[in-house]
């Protein structure tokens, strides 16, 4: 089976829309402030599709464009406006920065309640104790929410995630060994430097490839009938192609999807649902902060 990550993240648009329509009515409209840093390509297309969809489901939305040269005491001031902006529910940084940028300083600048990236040591450590205000880093939720919309059951199963980053693999592994609905698993988290890797891979359910390495996870790595939720989104040259290069993820897709009972392709995959966790986070910061919930 293919995940399609599009199908379920239109249809929790879906759903994010009617939340903002019912706070519509109660005179409420959830409001995202993205800030892009720079002329990174890639990040100036992230930030327009935010934008873009953000406005499609309702939201009141501000995209802020600064130059490559914008220095962090600027930078900053900006982030303390938004936190005091009662129209903006939600604040993302586009990351990564121009490497003058201090990142971790941003962060910990944003209002905890306005992190809709769920990055501050606040919903870091609330998500760690199980707090249901936790907000939670939008590709790790879209990963659970995939799973769970995709009737695949995750409770007593063994779940391998294929890298440690604060981006996805220690909050994914964390949101997967809460008790409830897209939980109760077991999780082993691996990496690099783990011995023995493929064997490790092998005894996974459930395979997350969140490593950061085009086409990393092979066949000998997946284990007959698992599922493999493929995280990574990686450039990789190819002459043969019209634009010389091929997008892929960290699983070589055609050698390994024989062996899955479901997989999720690149693109196409987790990319739509990190975004369509962005909106439902903003949604729910929103609620919390008005107190006003649908």
């Amino acid at each position: 089976m293919l995940i399609d990550g599009k199908a379920v993240a239109k249809q929790i648009n879906e759903q994010t829309r009617g939340k903002v329509t019912q706070l519509n009515r109660r005179g409420i409209t959830p409001g995202l402030a993205v800030v892009l840093v720079g002329d990174n390509p890639a990040s100036m297309a992230y930030v327009r599709n935010k934008d873009r969809i953000s406005q499609q489901l309702g939201f009141f939305s501000r995209k802020i464009e600064l130059p490559e040269k914008t220095v962090q005491s600027d930078l900053l001031k900006i982030v303390n406006e938004l936190n005091a902006d009662a129209a903006i529910h939600g604040i993302l940084v586009q990351s990564p920065p121009p490497p003058h940028i201090k990142e971790q300083e941003i962060v910990l600048a944003i209002d905890p309640a306005k992190d809709v990236d769920g990055l501050h040591p606040m919903n870091v450590g609330k998500l760690a104790m199980g707090d249901p205000t936790a907000l939670v880093p939008c590709t790790p939720l879209g990963c659970q929410r995939l799973l769970v919309e995709s009737g695949i059951e995750t409770a007593g199963a063994h779940v391998v995630i294929l890298g440690r980053s604060m981006l996805v693999g220690k909050p994914l592994g964390l949101l997967l060994l809460r008790k409830g609905t897209g939980g109760d698993a077991t999780v082993t988290i691996a990496h690099s430097r783990s011995r023995n890797l493929a064997e490790i891979t092998r005894a996974a359910d459930i395979l997350v490839a969140a490593i950061g390495r085009a086409e990393f996870v092979r066949a000998e790595h997946v284990k007959e009938g698992a599922v493999i939720i493929d995280v990574g989104i990686n450039r990789v040259e190819d002459p043969a192609t019209p634009k010389g290069y091929r997008i892929t993820g960290d699983v070589a897709f055609e050698e390994a999807a024989p062996k899955t009972k479901a997989i999720t392709p690149v693109p196409g995959g987790v990319g739509p649902m990190t975004v369509a966790m962005l909106m439902a986070n903003t949604v729910t910061a929103c609620q919390i902060q008005t107190g006003h919930f649908v």
